[in-house]
């Protein structure tokens, strides 16, 4: 993998896709030598479980209504607008493929998706919410 990003000509992209025990060890790689983050792109099969035992509840405002949803400690917000009767294309249910992508007006959700960069994550303008959990107690969703 080394040797081969090495003989990469410049400005060439680096395209990964598969289980994360092969794709984070490609982008670690590409980044030690120097790849630019614009430069990476990967999409994983499955994500790894995620530590959901402090998950606590919150709820969601929906920016066009102002409608407040309530979100369970033990539910996604997907299946939390799902049940609101609110329909958000999704297909992966782990925030690996980015159907799911909604825009945040206000507040600030927990990443938890490998699809977003960690400088889009930073923004806290767009969150995939088959996935995620709020830093703040009631974020606004572009919906």
């Amino acid at each position: 993998m080394a040797a081969a990003l090495r003989q990469a000509p410049a400005g060439r992209h680096l395209y990964a896709c598969g289980p994360q025990r092969f794709i984070d060890p490609a982008l670690e790689t590409a980044r030690a030598q120097g790849w630019s983050q614009q430069r990476l792109h990967c999409e994983y099969f499955s994500a790894a479980p995620a530590d959901t035992t402090a998950d606590g509840a919150f709820e969601l405002e929906i920016a066009s209504t102002a409608r407040v949803i309530p979100v369970r400690a033990d539910q996604s917000t997907q299946q939390a607008l799902q049940e609101a009767g609110l329909d958000v294309p999704s297909s992966c249910e782990q925030g690996v493929c980015g159907t799911c992508l909604t825009g945040v007006k206000a507040g600030m959700p927990l990443h938890r998706d490998h699809t977003l960069t960690p400088e889009e994550q930073q923004a806290n303008d767009q969150f995939l919410p088959c996935c995620p959990r709020a830093r703040s107690a009631r974020p606004v969703l572009d919906l």
